[in-house]
Order: C-alpha cells, then sequence, then structure tokens
C-alpha cells in the first residue's frame, strides 16, 4: 500500500486531453475528506437517486441499499468491502487515478474493482473527463454485488489480460464491449428498458437521454457488432446496446475470444451512428444533433 494518497488528474492541455497514469492502490484516506468533499457527494447522490427512480435497473437501487450507501457522508471502502466479500467474493481497493490498462485488467481478473480515492470539485458536478469516487463508487460498484455480473466482470478481466499478450487491435475489440457494456449498457427488464451502465447512472443527462431522446439508436445486444463499432468519448452515445439479463453477458464472454479477433480484423469498423441491416434494432434513431465526426 501506498502510504500517502495522492489527487493524480489528467491534464488539459492546448493539444487537448492528455492521460496521467498511476499504478499506486492507496488505503482511503477518509478522516481526510473535506464537509465541501462530503456535500459534493450529497448532491450527486441525491440527485442521481431522483433522476434514475424509474431507469435504473431493479438491482442498482437495491444493490446500494444492501450497502448502506446514503448521501449522508462518502462510503468507507472497507465497510463496501465486507458486504462484498461475503456476496460476491469481489473487493475496492482505492486508486490514485487512472490506471494503465494491464494493470486494470489484473485487478478485475483477481476480482478486484479499483476505485479513485478523490471526488470531483463542486465546478465539475456536472461533467467530469475522467472517473472519480463518484463515477466509480455509486456506477459501478453495486453491480458487483450481482452474482452474473460479477463473474462477467472477472472474465472481462481476464480476457483483457490475454487481449493485452495478443496485441492492440485485440484491446481495442475489447475496449468497445466494455464502452457498451459496462459503461452505456442498457438492460430489457419486465417494466421497460433500463439502465445498467455506470457511465450513464453516474450521468445527470445521459440518464435521461439514453431512454427518452429520439436520437440514439436503440439496438439488441450482438457481440461482435459490438467490437466492430466505434464509439463517442466527448458526447452523449449515437448508439446503445441492450442485454436481456446479466446472464446473456457471461455467457457471451464464455468462449475463447482469439478466434474473434482473427475474425475482426478481416472486417471493416461501424461508425457509432450506423444501423445495420441484420441489426435487432428496438428504436432507430432521428440522429438529431449528431456531429459528423469525432469517433473514436
Amino acid at each position: 500500500m501506498s502510504p500517502q494518497a495522492r489527487r493524480v488528474e489528467s491534464l488539459h492541455t492546448d493539444k487537448g486531453y492528455v492521460p496521467v497514469y498511476t499504478t499506486a492502490v492507496v488505503e482511503q484516506p477518509w478522516a481526510q475528506y473535506t464537509p465541501v468533499e462530503h456535500d459534493t457527494w450529497a448532491r450527486l447522490f441525491r440527485r442521481q437517486r431522483e433522476v434514475l427512480d424509474g431507469r435504473s435497473c431493479g438491482e442498482f437501487f437495491a444493490n446500494q441499499e444492501r450497502f448502506g450507501m446514503n448521501a449522508e457522508a462518502i462510503p468507507r471502502f472497507d465497510d463496501i468491502n465486507a458486504i462484498l466479500a461475503r456476496s460476491t467474493g469481489w473487493q475496492i481497493v482505492g486508486v490514485e487515478g487512472l490506471l494503465p490498462e494491464l494493470t486494470f485488467f489484473e485487478h478485475l481478473a483477481n476480482r478486484r474493482f479499483p476505485v479513485t480515492w478523490w471526488i470531483r470539485k463542486p465546478e465539475q458536478i456536472d461533467y467530469i473527463a475522467e472517473p472519480d469516487l463518484f463515477h466509480d463508487l455509486y456506477g459501478h460498484v453495486p453491480l458487483l454485488l450481482d452474482p452474473a455480473f460479477a463473474d462477467y466482470m472477472q472474465a472481462y478481466g481476464r480476457g483483457g489480460v490475454k487481449a493485452h499478450g495478443i496485441g492492440a487491435d485485440a484491446l481495442m475489440y475489447l475496449t468497445r464491449l466494455y464502452w457498451y457494456t459496462v459503461e452505456f449498457g442498457l438492460i430489457r427488464q419486465r417494466d421497460g428498458l433500463r439502465i445498467y451502465g455506470a457511465g450513464i447512472l453516474s450521468s445527470k443527462g445521459e440518464s435521461i437521454h439514453c431512454l427518452e431522446s429520439a436520437a440514439p439508436n436503440r439496438i439488441g445486444f450482438d457481440l461482435m457488432r459490438i467490437m466492430r463499432t466505434r464509439y463517442r468519448i466527448d458526447s452523449y452515445q449515437k448508439t446503445y446496446f441492450v442485454i436481456d439479463s446479466f446472464e446473456q453477458l457471461m455467457r457471451a464472454t464464455q468462449p475463447d475470444f482469439t478466434p474473434y479477433y482473427r475474425e475482426l480484423a478481416s472486417l471493416s469498423t461501424i461508425a457509432a451512428g450506423d444501423v445495420l441491416d441484420g441489426d435487432a434494432v428496438i428504436q432507430r434513431g432521428s440522429g438529431e444533433g449528431w456531429s459528423v465526426d469525432g469517433d473514436v
């Protein structure tokens, strides 16, 4: 463990956003959080609880309540870990900021989820370009209490370690899968489409946009289709992929991806907003407000 937790933030320069990576695992300096930081957590927590009512998947609020998460104060990692260990064998580990890909995959493969210990500043309450404590802890951690989703995350980590040894293209395909499931995924439940992706769950605007806007496509989950599809990092998504269950994710991740990577290398990429003839289209988006470039 690192003796002192640093706040490692990425840089914003005249040439754009420059990520800064760190590998340290640190103790959560809970006693050092200021009243302003606890208040930032409280404001974000209350806002998202309100906006996600009727929009998040059923497991999300139920699992937050199992953790005892509330607006009173930033949760203690040790309290979260006691519940995770009994339930799915996961634990969260404090980190200082963005992790290198291999380090991140190794944590997931060993049922450890990295959580940035620091929270955004009040002036960043509506948007921050990188993960912070609110995104990681509020958005990601509750679903680690779901056994199928917890297993999917570990399988993804193991796949990431393997892909890292294969090469950059394999990592690119796997990054798209994470983006369109763990970060920006939707799930079909009895009461309609609901949110499970942490990038949406921690965003007021996208929580509403992903379900209610006419602009984006909503398409049924297709593993190979997703790994061919580019995405947006600077705006709401043009396309959201919809799963039927977390078990579906786990089944899709069980095979060896090496043959998939070989097949994908011979296929063209798909723009973020494209709809293909073979897609299981739930909604074809209007495309209103879309930028004509910027896919990654």
